[in-house]
């Protein structure tokens, strides 16, 4: 078991080490961004896009979910995958297991990843695969405002994730490494930016990320906590 087990991960190291997976918590203080943030955010940015086409085509009525905002974010998916990255410090091998994450949630009926949810679907999911997968992590309060989101907001995504999940986290080496090789494929020139639609969802109030005064709320977090994570929901 334990030679299967090894032969695995060495199958898909050339894949890790391209994706930047190998990076240190000692070393997220650089300025490079590793480059499963970029790749992940094209493979997004064209399947909301292919669902985008092909909800309007089919006319196919989809199912609003608690991951909907009321309008589409003007942060990109990579830079709102980047800010996760600097603030949360979460180790780059989470942003593979949110989208293994995703995929598992969009397999309900008429729930598709869309302009409006694409965002809320990735913070919750980074923050789950943290949780799972990392030795220290912040609270939800603080999740939430890297995220632009309120507290409340952040806890119900989290229990929505997990329950429709059915707290099924676990990833085997086999389906991750095949993740990091889909991902590889889908190497962009530059990350797509996504269409914006005039369509209104309710339920959810918009992303507030790009309020300075969130973001050195944040920084001065990450000072403060920079011996000792705080663990737990808020």
């Amino acid at each position: 078991m334990e030679s299967s087990t090894t032969d695995a991960g060495d199958k898909h190291l050339e894949s890790y080490l391209t994706l930047g997976l190998t990076v240190s918590q000692s070393k997220k203080g650089n300025t490079k961004f590793p480059k499963v943030l970029s790749l992940l955010a094209t493979y997004l940015g064209r399947s909301v896009q292919k669902n985008e086409e092909l909800l309007g085509s089919n006319g196919i009525k989809e199912a609003a979910t608690i991951f909907h905002g009321q309008k589409v974010p003007d942060l990109s998916i990579q830079l709102y995958a980047e800010r996760i990255f600097k603030y949360a410090e979460c180790s780059p091998s989470c942003f593979v297991l949110a989208l293994v994450y995703m995929e598992r949630y969009l397999q309900q009926p008429n729930v598709y990843m869309t302009p409006f949810s694409v965002h809320r679907l990735l913070i919750t999911s980074v923050v789950v695969a943290a949780k799972f997968t990392d030795d220290a992590f912040f609270n939800n309060a603080f999740y939430a405002r890297v995220g632009g989101i309120r507290t409340i907001e952040m806890n119900r995504l989290e229990l929505d994730l997990l329950f429709n999940l059915d707290f099924r986290l676990k990833v085997n080496l086999e389906t991750f490494g095949s993740y990091c090789l889909q991902l590889e494929k889908h190497a962009p020139v530059s990350p797509e930016r996504l269409p914006v639609q005039v369509h209104r969802v309710n339920g959810s109030k918009d992303l507030s990320y790009s309020n300075s005064s969130a973001d050195e709320f944040c920084q001065s977090k990450l000072v403060s906590y920079s011996s000792q994570a705080l663990q737990g929901c808020s």
